[in-house]
């Protein structure tokens, strides 16, 4: 186990492409997997019962998240000769949900918890998860891959952002440094959404938004996400600490209330923060622009250059004009951005989505979408992706050339 690695949270994964007849009741209700070599070297030789953690990930949906058991055993036990490992899996929703051909990853944590992850097959889940963990190719039997003495990538930004999606809690090492910057805050609060973005900014030493604005950007984004969790940590047990009571009986609602006030926080922050760090990019390259003003209809794209002014204005070259919508993930809701600044034909989306699938690209593609990230995400993208995709740096470029 390496801190700061991925093999700080996953010691191996066993990985395969689901067959009907292991999820389908209707036609076999076995509930268990064969074990071959590659389960072996996950689970060792020995019966065993793990507590395990089963995940389905889905594009369309909110995930799934069950509890259950596993048992690894050998069904020919008493042969003197022959060995028939299983590993026997308890119904639950996750399980009950998975499909012929979607993916299945059953992966060992340091703790020695089991995590059961199903994704569809085609998913940006799907591209996600081999990435992470190194597999190119997937069979219909499992296969192994040990994670420190192979597959080990550091934790940067698209290793953090899919661990997240995963329930995974990643540890930082800088904490101490971390809740010096945020102290200010602890008794009064979340500051505006902008005063903590520029908090983050500031807190990065020797960023170069001008040479590096790729790296700046993804810095600033990081830090900013280290510090939200640091505070709403604080918050967040602070509250708890004070319990939820009205009139000397358990107060469901306000709990509930507060959970859902959490989440939304969250869902909200990390969009305001990429639009508040781009913004801060586009000024530091001296680019004009105007920030979600209305176009038509109501419509409010999140960037429009040179300017809302220049984009009302007929006589204006159309050619000259860029919009930018602005997504940290994309889903289906990229869609959105096809019904703003109706007089732009290509519409410029940034997201910080790592390895969106190839069915949503191509479809992006067809609309006339171009997708823009970080360089450092484009790796989790295949191969057959990355030519189309654009940089942080090479918007910025089109933008300067379109404004000349």
């Amino acid at each position: 186990m390496r801190a700061g690695y991925l093999s700080q949270y996953f010691e191996g994964v066993a990985i395969k492409k689901l067959a009907t007849v292991e999820v389908d009741a209707s036609v076999s209700n076995q509930h268990e997997f064969n074990g071959n070599l590659s389960l072996r070297k996950l689970f060792g030789y020995s019966k065993k019962t793990y507590e395990a953690k089963f995940i389905r990930l889905s594009d369309d949906n909110e995930s799934i998240t069950a509890t259950g058991k596993l048992t690894w055993y050998d069904a020919r036990e008493r042969h003197p000769s022959r060995s028939e490992y299983r590993l026997y899996f308890n119904s639950n929703e996750v399980m009950d949900e998975a499909q012929g051909e979607d993916l299945l990853i059953i992966s060992r944590r340091p703790d020695d918890q089991i995590y059961v992850i199903v994704v569809p097959q085609g998913s940006t889940f799907e591209n996600q998860i081999l990435w992470l963990f190194g597999v190119e190719e997937c069979r219909s039997n499992f296969t192994y891959q040990p994670i420190e003495d192979g597959h080990d990538p550091e934790v940067n930004f698209a290793v953090r952002y899919i661990l997240q999606e995963l329930g995974v809690e990643v540890q930082d090492k800088d904490t101490f440094f971390l809740d010096s910057i945020i102290e200010p805050y602890l008794e009064k609060g979340f500051p505006s959404t902008s005063e903590f973005s520029l908090l983050a900014r500031s807190s990065i030493k020797n960023a170069r938004p001008r040479e590096e604005p790729d790296k700046t950007l993804l810095q600033w984004i990081e830090q900013e996400e280290k510090l939200f969790r640091r505070l709403e940590r604080h918050v967040v047990s602070m509250r708890l600490k004070e319990g939820f009571l009205h009139d000397n009986a358990v107060d469901v609602d306000g709990f509930i209330q507060f959970s859902l006030s959490v989440q939304n926080r969250r869902k909200a922050r990390v969009g305001y923060a990429l639009e508040n760090h781009l913004e801060e990019i586009f000024k530091s390259h001296s680019i004009t622009y105007s920030r979600n003003r209305i176009t038509e209809n109501k419509s409010k794209p999140d960037f429009l250059f040179p300017n809302i002014e220049a984009y009302h204005d007929q006589s204006f070259p159309t050619q000259a004009l860029v919009m930018l919508g602005v997504k940290s993930t994309c889903k289906d809701r990229w869609r959105q951005v096809l019904t703003e600044a109706a007089r732009i034909p290509t519409k410029h989306l940034f997201t910080l989505e790592p390895g969106i699938s190839e069915n949503q690209t191509k479809e992006m593609q067809s609309n006339r979408v171009q997708l823009v990230l970080p360089q450092a995400l484009h790796e989790s993208y295949k191969k057959e992706q990355r030519s189309w995709l654009m940089s942080l740096e090479e918007l910025l470029i089109y933008i300067k050339n379109k404004l000349l």
